[in-house]
């Protein structure tokens, strides 16, 4: 069967009908009841599972890596280059200043927990020079003034993660209606302009109603959350007016906790991947389970693999969606064939079979 068209892969179209399988459902009602260690050995179980299906069986999306769209990018200019018979085309760029790539840090904090680890983990990024954003829950803990101008001194910004962790958000129409209001007026009161839902919990259409310039709630591809699927997309795209910035890394928890990976490779080379697609490396890592100073250790090793990828752009969310809003302008009057900065295009070429963006030839 064909994958579906772009716009039913972005949102999340063609799961729209999916339910989670009957032992998910199971698992997420009794989950408050449940012990911490008899949630990790269900998950696992249910995560060693899913991870040899995806692997074995190639469900889609692929997991950890899904090239759809990716493919049908390079399959279109392919095209268009030997349909004009020019050695190389012009396009907008993916990203500014000739970068190849763009990589955001984030991070949720689910508890008490996370919120006072929030300083280790700044550490840890000062040492290579980068900046992140944290994503706080409004009502479920006290949040410390003190960590919050800790952060924003630091370099980093401030997104809401819901009112409460509790995945409820968009259990139904009236509930996210009840919600709204706040939500707005939180993200007014700390002047953020981000939002991820708790536990990635989505809804495509109901999204752009946050009234924020950007969330980060949509993977790419991710069969282990309680809502499974992916967008597909290595790059931001618009839900309305709204930029989603997808989460394109495994989540910490899932790889440390869930999957029982003890080093990086998983990271390394998904951000390999994207980079040489030209895509959005975002990492979500939660303070509440980088705890260790080994997890510690392996944060800081993802942080020097990102360092050394060459034509890296290193921006908070904020930055990369502000950025996305003027680049979809270029692209709308480039395909009218109206003017654009030289300095916005690069040059599209084949070589050896292999697309590749560059410079004018």
């Amino acid at each position: 069967m064909p994958a579906p068209g772009t716009d039913e892969l972005l949102r999340e179209r063609y799961v729209a009908r999916r339910r989670s399988a009957p032992s998910l459902t199971l698992y997420y009602r009794l989950k408050p009841y449940l012990p911490r260690r008899v949630q990790i050995v269900a998950r696992r179980a249910y995560a060693r599972r899913l991870r040899r299906r995806h692997e074995a069986e190639g469900a889609f999306p692929r997991w950890p890596i899904e090239p759809v769209l990716v493919e049908r990018w390079e399959a279109e200019m392919r095209e268009r280059l030997r349909r004009t018979g020019a050695a190389a085309l012009p396009a907008i760029a993916f990203w500014p200043e000739g970068h190849r790539f763009a990589f955001i840090l984030t991070h949720d904090v689910e508890g008490p927990r996370g919120l006072g680890n929030v300083e280790r983990v700044l550490e840890v990024e000062r040492r290579h020079g980068m900046v992140s954003s944290w994503n706080l829950v409004a009502d479920d803990y006290a949040i410390d003034p003190e960590i919050v101008a800790a952060i924003r001194s630091a370099g980093g910004e401030i997104g809401l993660h819901g009112l409460s962790h509790d995945g409820r958000l968009f259990e139904s129409r009236a509930r996210f209606e009840r919600q709204l209001p706040r939500i707005r007026a939180v993200m007014r009161e700390w002047d953020v302009e981000g939002f991820r839902s708790p536990a990635t919990h989505r809804d495509a259409a109901w999204m752009p109603e946050l009234g924020c310039l950007y969330d980060s709630s949509f993977p790419d591809t991710d069969p282990f959350e309680p809502q499974p699927g992916g967008c597909c997309s290595s790059l931001p795209y618009f839900l309305g007016d709204l930029v989603e910035l997808p989460i394109t890394l495994v989540q910490d928890h899932t790889l440390w906790e869930i999957l029982g990976e003890r080093d990086i490779a998983l990271w390394r080379r998904k951000a390999d991947w994207l980079a040489r697609s030209h895509g959005l490396v975002t990492v979500l890592v939660h303070p509440d389970y980088v705890q260790s100073d080994e997890r510690l250790r392996l944060y800081d090793e993802l942080l020097g693999h990102l360092a050394g990828l060459e034509g890296g752009w290193h921006a908070l969310p904020r930055d990369v969606a502000a950025w996305w809003r003027p680049r979809s302008t270029l692209v709308a009057a480039f395909e009218r064939g109206d003017h654009v900065p030289p300095d916005a295009l690069v040059w599209v070429s084949e070589r050896d079979g292999d697309i590749v963006v560059g410079t004018r030839p």
